[in-house]
C-alpha cells in the first residue's frame, strides 16, 4: 500500500493512463513522432517524480503534469 491510499496496482493503472494520455497529447496537440513523446516523457524528470507514488503526481490531469516538461 502507498502512502496515498492506493494499492500498487491502482498506482500502476493510474501512472501508466496518465503517461499514454501525456504521449498522446504529445503525438496528436504538439506534433511530436511517437518516438519523441515516448523519448521526451520517459526520460523526464517528471516522469521520475511521477513514478514516486508519494508526490501524488498521479492524481494530476495530463495536462499539469505535461507542464512541468517545460
Amino acid at each position: 500500500m502507498t502512502s496515498i491510499n492506493v494499492t500498487p496496482q491502482e498506482f500502476k493503472y493510474l501512472k501508466e493512463q496518465l503517461t499514454a494520455r501525456m504521449i498522446q497529447i504529445l503525438t496528436e496537440e504538439k506534433g511530436y513522432s511517437l518516438e519523441e513523446a515516448f523519448e521526451r516523457v520517459y526520460t523526464s524528470p517528471i516522469y521520475e517524480k511521477l513514478s514516486d507514488a508519494r508526490t501524488g503526481l498521479f492524481f494530476q490531469s495530463p495536462r499539469y503534469v505535461l507542464s512541468y516538461l517545460g
